[in-house]
């Protein structure tokens, strides 16, 4: 029985599809967590992976 192919992953090279992060701001909330900015990365805002056409375009550099 065949295999099923899987399409090439377009994973962020910048992210490496961690696209959003939270950053402690080292300020403690009144139930003391502590309080958190979430960053997105600036390439592919916050998806964690590429378009085809600009994955593609980057194996050929």
């Amino acid at each position: 029985m065949p295999q099923h192919s899987h399409a090439p992953t377009r994973i962020c090279p910048d992210c490496s599809g961690h696209a959003t992060a939270h950053i402690a701001t080292g300020v403690r909330l009144r139930d003391g967590s502590r309080a958190t900015v979430p960053v997105s990365c600036s390439a592919c805002h916050g998806a964690g992976t590429l378009v085809r056409l600009l994955a593609t375009a980057a194996k050929a550099v």
